[in-house]
């Protein structure tokens, strides 16, 4: 594993953090298949972003679990902003770099993400076709999120008063006063409405997977660009790379899973259900993150084959 800077080629004044992680028996003078693999919102690369990515890295792949701008180690200001429009445009970043590394076969690139990652995912092979595979693990639409709830039970119009709040932020920001914040999972163990979410809480706050470059808040003026975003905008028309999805049975986030796997354009799409697991248990629950990779791990290698991403490329 390597521990890597480089400069976010959407915006030079970002330096990125990430860490790349070699397949073993390593040659730099070969070229491996890549996977770019991306946080949940509030995480970091040293947690699941970077379970999976070691794991894949296991079966021959070279993979780049990073920091999205802002946040993590990775440079910005505001600290925690989490733009969706921005983190879709990391993912590309990302890949910027990837192909200036010269064991990388830049006709062979992935993408995966967890939680809000794997949106940002889905939403950045939409438009970069480099990304010639996409895998996604407890698969969250950020905007859908916001405006409909954990449980899909909201109607959108009722997020207009987060609308009104990231506009009131944006303002109280300008002024110089202390930058106002949200919790992207819940901050205290009291707050959580249910026990998945508390294993959320349980994930980031506690000694289970807490980095304290991972505080769990972003900021609240994200609230105007997070609640209008749609990570599966024009997925119907453009995603059309193979597509491998997966979520936990008993998931309460696993309706965006559904949606995704039903707007997406790909006739090359598969949808593994892991029995038994929740949302938090596919990020480092052992037996359900085995099975993820038992299907992610196949699925890459045989789609970011020679063989097959010709076909991918014509698409």
């Amino acid at each position: 594993m390597e521990k890597v800077n480089f400069t976010n080629t959407n915006n030079p004044a970002i330096r990125m953090a990430a860490l790349i992680n070699f397949p073993e028996g390593f040659d730099k003078g070969q070229k491996y298949p890549a996977i770019v693999v991306s946080h949940p919102g509030g995480g970091v690369k040293e947690q699941t972003a970077g379970t999976y990515a070691a794991r894949l890295a296991k079966e021959g792949f070279v993979t780049i679990a990073y920091d999205a701008s802002y946040q993590g180690e990775s440079t910005g200001e505001p600290r925690q902003l989490e733009n969706p429009h921005v983190r879709t445009e990391d993912v590309s970043a990302v890949i910027d770099h990837l192909t200036t590394l010269p064991y990388v076969d830049n006709d062979r690139i992935g993408a995966m993400g967890i939680c809000a990652g794997a949106g940002y995912t889905a939403n950045a092979a939409i438009n970069d076709r480099r990304i010639k595979a996409v895998g996604t693990v407890s698969a969250v639409n950020i905007g859908s999120m916001f405006r409909n709830g954990w449980d899909n039970d909201i109607k959108s119009i009722d997020a207009m008063p987060a609308l009104v709040g990231g506009s009131a932020a944006r303002t109280s920001d300008a002024s110089g006063a202390e930058i106002a914040t949200i919790p992207l999972a819940p901050m205290n163990e009291a707050d959580a409405p249910n026990e998945e979410l508390r294993q959320a809480w349980e994930y980031y706050h506690t000694p289970r997977a807490e980095c304290a470059t991972a505080p769990g808040y972003a900021t609240a003026r994200s609230l105007t660009q997070i609640i209008p975003y749609d990570a599966y905008f024009m997925a119907d028309v453009y995603l059309t790379q193979p597509l491998q999805v997966i979520a936990g049975s008993v998931a309460g986030s696993k309706w965006m899973s559904d949606d995704l796997f039903e707007r997406a354009a790909s006739t090359d799409k598969q949808f593994h259900i892991v029995e038994g697991a929740n949302h938090m248990d596919l990020y480092d629950g052992k037996k359900y993150v085995d099975e993820a990779c038992s299907v992610l791990s196949p699925f890459f290698e045989q789609k970011l084959s020679a063989s097959s991403v010709g076909s991918v490329a014509a698409a």
